[in-house]
């Protein structure tokens, strides 16, 4: 690529034995308010991202001259000619764009936030250290191996960094350090790994045994496992299983049993520890965050080569966890994609031969021990196999933005990994993330890959957190593999259960090997897809890998449109991802509308709910007025079927199954169930339950939204 063929450049920076850096600004501003008024407002305080005409800027630690251009979106394009060199230049700029955002993630996992934020955030400092986010990045730190490619990439970014923070002058600093009265302190190859933490962190799945023990304390051990169960019962893998379509394995869900005394205790116990180490359990509009990918065989696309689509939802959040960039080292490297600031590598993107991205797995990755400890109070010894072993103990300060101490703690681990205190007993919890970090060289090969075999070779030494990785190459190959440490358990192999600590025969064993991923290449149906869903079908494939898995809503939608597709080209890949249509209500709408439609003589209300849901055609465009009435009308039906699952108080938390085991629920219209406990003087009945929830969701929609035909009704403007 030369800099001619970059149409959209607006300015150029050089690093020449130093950089040149910059930026030009098209076009008037936009209207702002004054304190936001870049010339005298609060954003005058740091012009970081204005840089203006050309320039060239010394940077020692860069050995031959380095160009970036910024395109008229912001995005650096780093040409260098040696691969450290493009390192450099890309921690440079991301400093010079995001240092605060850079510096918080650091101390988020670092647990010093209450230095330059206050006590607010000590219990946020006090989780990560519990983790041991420090005693594992001390470990990677001492590891560090710098003639490795992944340690040559940390200490060059981290170099670049230092370069900007060397560079920058009183008005370059960032405004939020300005309101803090705080400046930035050195970059290190430690705040590179702290990140890496961090998104494990981010990323962990955490869920599946708490839920299932939470249920049990309420409703017994069956009914537990069937609705928190271990397969999906609605199957759309990430590996083809080969059906052509969803398949379907519903089982009767047995009837709520007697509250299991032990398994509440339990539930208690494994709220707290999750709550101490900062693992936040998933919520019901978790789901939100789900990420999707895809690619499709040259034998689909009306151009003959493969095509790829990544769509990675992690949280909106103001700066963006991504930064795009583009790294061009001729004969060595030309990438281009997202990364996140902190680290040196294109996470997501493309290069000259393949693309590739990322979906979350999900799976079950970290479990837990119930130990026994020599005291109850501070415990200086764990017992295993009948011999005392010592307690690793650290001692963990806290400070203020003044020096203050704030509060001291001593933190405890086992050879399994943090040792935590709850309820009387002490758990310990083992997770991959605890395992020997890669150092980069996963991402540094991923980057440099010029075939699907290339790539998949290069992340194999990928470790946490687990991810559905797709790629594509100029070939016309394409692959998806579910990437990351597996751990091997014991007997049944199950994860979701809190083992007996004082037994080594319950520790994991190993890792799974690469050749027992979920994996397909170039599959007979012509397309591969991912969107957090089981990665493979238990009929085909029982190993544990996860429990309590997302219902496949968004996996069914998106292989029913490429199974249904042909002649794909990058415009059609465009509006996949954009698509509105739901296979959620798909699958709900019609069984909505058939019992519906038997009780609605009589019954206005509800003859107008069935009359609105049957006229939509389930897809959640901007202009539908049907989408909010559906919406509306599932909250009911869910607050209606799961009353056995409020824990007391009446009003905490109701434990929610996923959409898929409601779907399965409403096929058997007979099952006790659809009693709701908290009428004891009737038994209502499926369909009892069913029309009550359209009829207070049509009540609702229009309590909140005005008249059906208002306006107020359009998604564009209820969501």
């Amino acid at each position: 690529m030369t800099l001619r063929s970059l149409r959209f450049a607006v300015g150029i920076l050089v690093l020449g034995g130093a950089l040149t850096l910059s930026l030009r600004r098209n076009g008037p501003l936009p209207p702002l308010g004054p304190l936001l008024d870049p010339a005298r407002g609060m954003w005058a305080l740091a012009r970081t991202a204005d840089h203006t005409g050309e320039g060239h800027v010394a940077i020692g630690t860069v050995t031959k001259p380095v160009s970036v251009v910024f395109d008229r979106t912001g995005v650096p394009h780093i040409f260098a000619e040696t691969v450290e060199d493009a390192y450099r230049a890309l921690g440079y700029v991301e400093a010079r764009d995001r240092l605060f955002q850079m510096e918080l993630q650091t101390r988020s996992a670092a647990g010093t936030l209450s230095e330059v934020l206050g006590p607010r955030t000590l219990p946020l400092d006090r989780e990560v250290r519990r983790l041991g986010f420090p005693r594992l990045v001390e470990q990677a730190v001492k590891d560090f191996d710098l003639a490795s490619a992944g340690g040559r990439s940390i200490q060059a970014y981290a170099e670049g960094v230092n370069a900007w923070l060397d560079s920058m002058t009183p008005a370059d600093l960032p405004f939020e350090y300005r309101l803090l009265g705080k400046t930035p302190g050195p970059w290190s190859v430690a705040n590179t790994y702290f990140l890496l933490a961090r998104m494990g962190l981010t990323l962990a799945s955490n869920d599946a045994s708490l839920l299932k023990v939470e249920a049990a304390g309420l409703v017994g051990s069956a009914a537990a496992e069937a609705l928190f169960p271990l397969d999906a019962p609605i199957q759309e893998p990430i590996q083809p299983n080969g059906a052509g379509a969803p398949r379907v394995a519903f089982k009767p869900l047995p009837p709520p049993g007697a509250p299991d005394p032990r398994a509440a205790l339990v539930a208690s116990r494994l709220e707290q520890i999750s709550g101490a180490l900062g693992l936040r359990p998933r919520t019901e509009d978790a789901i939100a965050l789900g990420s999707n990918n895809w690619a499709v065989s040259p034998g689909k696309t009306a151009g003959g080569s493969a095509l790829l689509a990544g769509d990675p939802h992690l949280e909106l959040t103001v700066p963006s966890i991504w930064y795009q960039a583009h790294l061009v080292v001729p004969g060595q490297l030309d990438v281009a994609g997202v990364t996140i600031p902190g680290a040196p590598w294109v996470l997501i993107g493309m290069n000259r031969d393949i693309a590739w991205s990322m979906t979350n797995t999900g799976s079950d990755v970290n479990d837990f021990y119930s130990e026994t400890v020599d005291d109850s109070f501070a415990p200086a010894r764990y017992r295993l196999d009948g011999v005392w072993r010592p307690v690793t103990r650290r001692i963990e300060t806290y400070r203020g933005p003044s020096g203050a101490l704030l509060a001291t703690d001593t933190v405890y681990f086992t050879h399994r990994g943090p040792l935590v205190q709850v309820k009387g007993a002490w758990l310990s919890m083992a997770w991959t993330l605890y395992d020997k970090e890669s150092g980069g060289a996963a991402f540094v090969g991923m980057n440099r890959a010029r075939s699907v075999r290339e790539f998949l070779e290069a992340s194999q030494g990928y470790g946490v957190p687990a991810q559905n990785m797709i790629v594509a190459d100029r070939h016309g190959t394409i692959a998806i593999r579910s990437t990351g440490r597996y751990p091997v358990r014991p007997g049944d192999g199950r994860g979701d259960v809190i083992r007996d600590g004082s037994l080594s025969r319950n520790d994991w064993t190993g890792s799974l090997g690469t050749a027992v991923y979920p994996f397909a290449l170039d599959p007979a149906q012509g397309f591969l897809a991912s969107a957090n869903q089981q990665p493979v079908d238990p009929s085909q494939n029982p190993r544990f890998l996860g429990a309590n898995w997302y219902s496949p809503w968004r996996a069914i939608r998106i292989n029913q449109i490429l199974r249904a597709r042909s002649a794909i080209t990058p415009d059609s890949m465009r509006l996949f991802q954009t698509d509105p249509g739901s296979s959620r209500a798909d699958t709900f709408v019609p069984a909505l509308i058939e019992i519906g439609t038997r009780h609605a003589a009589g019954n206005d209300t509800l003859a107008e709910v069935v009359k609105r849901l049957g006229t939509w055609d389930r897809r959640y465009t901007r202009e539908n007025t049907g989408a909010v009435l559906f919406e509306a009308v599932m909250e009911e039906l869910v607050a209606r079927t799961w009353d056995e699952l409020i824990p007391p108080p009446a009003d905490g938390a109701r434990l929610v199954p996923e959409g898929m085991i409601l779907a399965g629920l409403l096929q058997d219209s007979a099952n006790v169930w659809w009693d709701d406990r908290r009428t004891s003087a009737v038994r209502e009945s499926r369909d009892d339950i069913v029309v009550a929830a359209l009829v207070a969701g049509y009540r609702r929609t229009v309590g909140e939204h005005g008249a059906p035909d208002a306006g107020g009704w359009i998604w564009s403007t209820a969501h």
